[in-house]
């Protein structure tokens, strides 16, 4: 335990806190910050970026998850039918992955191309969320709401698939694949719900990679260390905070890290 408390990173905390507020704020940021900014800005191999990166999700949403569950901002019923898809196809991804044995430099540069790609899908989600948010409002596509079991159990498999591969998915993509399903639904319950479903996600995903030998466990308490308490912090302001200025930054920096890592 000394040892580790030696190994403590005051900048990798804070790269916790500006996430873990991200996080809160707008269900966005877990693996969509945190893995390219281990990749790029501390030179962290992506296999053990996405590794160290699901774990540190699911233990700040956890967080997260608490707060929005004590201001009732959870819809239970859309998360059971989130994780009945995203569960199961994160194991068999991750099975997967196992079974493909030590991972070379052609599986590491598809990592980071997948990465790449989900970042820039992430932007756009980001940046467009309000318009297909108000499109799905017009079109009002899955009412009753019974009809959008279905589309969500799949968008729950596709982000377990996702996740599993690059830890991007569960933030931006999610809560705008939701909000087009139930756009008659406020933002803040949506994001609440995408928190909360994202810590099981996370725990799957992130165990299956430490058994694979993708966590670092120091870098995993080190960004703990910022991001719980950032976490906390947005997300008991996620419902007052105006996300006019937040959001377009968001997106920009997003675009830029996937562009990065696919170039």
């Amino acid at each position: 335990m000394s040892a580790l408390f030696h190994q403590l990173d005051l900048l990798h905390a804070l790269a916790g806190v500006l996430v873990g507020v991200l996080v809160g704020l707008t269900g966005v940021g877990g693996g969509s910050l945190m893995t390219p900014l281990l990749v790029l800005m501390f030179g962290v191999s992506p296999q053990t970026a996405v590794g160290t990166d699901l774990l540190y999700a699911g233990t700040t949403k956890i967080f997260g998850s608490g707060v929005h569950g004590w201001r009732d901002t959870v819809d239970w019923q859309i998360l059971r039918r989130l994780a009945s898809g995203s569960i199961p196809a994160a194991g068999l991804t991750l099975l997967t992955i196992w079974h493909m044995g030590q991972i070379d430099k052609s599986a590491q540069h598809l990592i980071m191309t997948a990465l790449g790609g989900m970042l820039i899908l992430t932007s756009i989600a980001v940046a467009f969320q309000r318009r297909l948010r108000r499109f799905a409002r017009g079109l009002d596509p899955l009412e009753p709401p019974r009809r959008a079991v279905l589309p969500t159990v799949l968008l729950g498999a596709a982000i377990g698939v996702a996740v599993s591969v690059s830890s991007v998915g569960a933030g931006a993509i999610g809560v705008t694949a939701l909000l087009m399903l139930y756009p008659n639904i406020p933002l803040s319950r949506i994001v609440g719900t995408d928190i909360a479903h994202a810590v099981p996600l996370a725990f799957v995903g992130g165990f299956g990679h430490w058994i694979i030998g993708d966590v670092n466990l120091v870098l995993l308490v080190n960004l703990l260390i910022g991001s719980i308490p950032g976490v906390i912090v947005g997300s008991l302001f996620s419902s007052r905070a105006s996300d006019r200025w937040i959001r377009p930054l968001l997106a920009m920096v997003l675009a830029l890290s996937g562009v990065k890592l696919l170039t």
